[in-house]
C-alpha cells in the first residue's frame, strides 16, 4: 500500500512537470510528515552520510574535463582523425561520426556532450558533402548515446554510489560492451549507405592519417591516462577523474590553445551547475533510498517475485521494460538513484552479478536516450539539425532497432560485460 502511494505521489508531481530532483524530494518530505514516524535526526543523518562518499567527487571532476573537451578543439581533431581512418568507406562521414563518438565517449563521459561537440561539427559537413540530413542526425543521436557505456562514465559512478558496486570493476566492465555497440551502429551505418548510394570521401593518404592522429593525440592520451591509471593501480576512478579534469584544461588552453585563459572561468561555471543539479538529485534519492528500504518495499518486491516464481530470465526481462518505460520521461541519473536500490537486493536475491546488473541498466538508458517522447539525446540532436522530435524519431529508428537488439544480447549473456574484469582480476 506503501509503495503505491509514494510512485503515486512521484509520478503525479513529475507530470505536472516539475523536475525529478524536487519531485523526489516533495515526495520523500510529504511521506515523512504524514505517514510514518521516522524520527527527523535519523533522515538528517542519512542524508550527510548518503552524500559523504569519495566515489561522488569524480563526478563534478568528469563534468569539468568534459566541458574543457567540448570547449576546447578536441572533437574536432578526432572527427579528422575518424574521417581519415574511414572516411572512404561507404557512408564515410557518417562511419567517422560513430568513430569519433566512441572516442570523444571515452574522454567525456557524457552523452549529451557527445551529440553536442561531434554532432555541431559533423552534421553540417555530411549536409553539405550530399548525405541526407535524417541519415546524419540518426547517426549522432544514437551513437552519442556510448557516452554513457564507453569508460569513464558518469551514470557508472552514479551506479556505484547507489549500489556499492566498484567503479572501477564498472569502467572496465562498459570497454567490451561499448567497442561492441559502436561496431554495431557502425554496421547499421555502412549497410544504410551502401544500400542507398550514399557518397564516400577520397580515400586519405597513410601521411594525411599520421598527421591526424598526431593532432589528437593529445585527446586519445586521455584515455590511457584515465583507464591505464585505474587498471594500473596508481589511482582510483575518483583520483583519475581530477587527473583527467586538470590534463584537459592543460591541452585545452596550453596544447591546443583553442581556449584563453579568459574562458576557463565560464567553463568552471558551467561545470559548477551541472555539478549541483546532479548533487541535488543524488541528495533527495538517497532519501527517496531510505524511505523505501525503511518501509521494506525491495525486499517485499523481491519475496513476491521469489514466491511467484520468477527466475533471472522473467526479472531481467520485466527490468528491461521497466527502465525503458523510465527512460520515457526521466533522464539517466534519475534512473539510476531511483530504480537501483529498489531492484538490485531483488536481482542479488536471484544471483545477478551486480557489475552485470550495471552494464544492463547502462544499456537500457543508453536506448532510453534515443527513444520519443522525451529522449534526452533526441532533444539535443533536435537543437542542432533544427529537426523535429517526430522527424528525428523516424530518422533514428534502424539504430534504435539495433540497441534493441544489443541491449537483450547484454541482458542474456553476462560474460559480455564480466569477462574484462574478470581477467583483470577487478571482480
Amino acid at each position: 500500500m506503501n509503495a503505491a502511494i509514494i510512485f503515486g505521489l512521484l509520478l503525479a508531481l513529475m507530470l505536472t512537470g516539475m523536475p525529478v530532483s524536487i519531485s523526489l524530494g516533495l515526495t520523500v518530505l510529504t511521506f515523512l510528515f504524514t505517514m510514518t514516524q521516522v524520527p527527523l535526526e535519523s533522515v538528517a543523518l542519512k542524508l550527510f552520510t548518503g552524500i559523504e562518499k569519495f566515489e561522488i567527487m569524480a563526478i563534478p571532476f568528469f563534468i569539468l574535463a568534459g566541458n574543457f573537451l567540448t570547449h576546447g578543439g578536441v572533437a574536432r581533431r578526432m572527427i579528422n582523425f575518424a574521417t581519415a581512418m574511414v572516411g572512404h568507406w561507404y557512408g564515410g562521414l557518417g562511419l567517422a561520426g560513430v568513430l569519433a563518438c566512441a572516442l570523444f565517449a571515452a574522454v567525456s563521459g557524457s552523452s549529451p556532450a557527445t551529440v553536442v561537440a561531434i554532432g555541431s561539427i559533423l552534421l553540417p559537413a555530411m549536409v553539405k558533402a550530399g548525405f541526407p540530413s535524417r541519415f546524419g542526425a540518426g547517426v549522432i543521436t544514437t551513437s552519442g548515446a556510448l557516452g554513457i557505456l564507453i569508460p569513464p562514465s558518469i551514470v557508472m559512478v552514479m551506479y556505484s554510489v547507489a549500489t556499492n558496486t566498484s567503479v572501477g570493476a564498472l569502467f572496465m566492465a562498459g570497454v567490451i560492451p561499448g567497442l561492441a555497440l559502436a561496431g554495431v551502429l557502425g554496421g547499421v551505418t555502412w549497410y544504410r549507405a551502401k544500400k542507398f548510394n550514399y557518397p564516400r570521401m577520397t580515400k586519405a593518404s597513410w601521411a594525411e592519417r599520421v598527421k591526424a592522429f598526431r593532432e589528437s593525440m593529445w585527446g586519445l592520451l586521455l584515455i590511457v591516462v584515465v583507464m591505464g591509471g585505474i587498471y594500473s593501480g596508481m589511482f582510483t576512478p575518483t583520483e583519475a577523474a581530477a587527473m583527467s579534469a586538470v590534463y584537459a584544461f592543460f591541452v585545452a588552453v596550453f596544447v591546443y590553445k583553442d581556449m584563453s585563459l579568459k574562458d576557463v572561468p565560464k567553463v568552471l561555471l558551467n561545470s559548477a551547475n551541472m555539478s549541483a543539479m546532479l548533487l541535488y538529485i543524488i541528495t533527495n534519492a538517497v532519501l527517496f533510498s531510505f524511505i523505501m528500504t525503511n518501509e521494506n518495499i525491495p525486499q517485499a518486491l523481491a519475496d513476491w517475485m521469489l514466491g511467484h516464481g520468477l527466475g533471472i530470465i522473467a526479472f531481467l526481462l520485466a527490468v528491461n521494460i521497466i527502465l525503458l518505460l523510465a527512460g520515457n520521461f526521466m533522464e539517466p541519473s534519475s534512473i539510476v538513484l531511483i530504480f537501483a536500490p529498489i531492484l538490485f537486493p531483488v536481482a542479488m536475491k536471484l544471483g545477478i552479478h551486480p557489475v552485470h546488473f550495471g552494464i544492463l541498466m547502462v544499456v537500457n538508458m543508453e536506448v532510453g536516450m534515443c527513444h520519443p517522447p522525451v529522449g534526452l539525446n533526441l532533444y539535443v540532436a533536435s537543437g542542432i539539425t533544427k529537426m523535429g522530435i517526430t522527424e528525428l524519431t523516424v530518422a533514428v529508428w534502424p539504430w534504435l532497432l539495433s540497441m534493441l537488439g544489443f541491449l537483450a544480447l547484454v541482458t542474456y549473456w553476462p560474460d559480455l560485460s564480466l569477462w574484462l574484469p574478470r581477467t583483470l582480476g577487478m571482480i
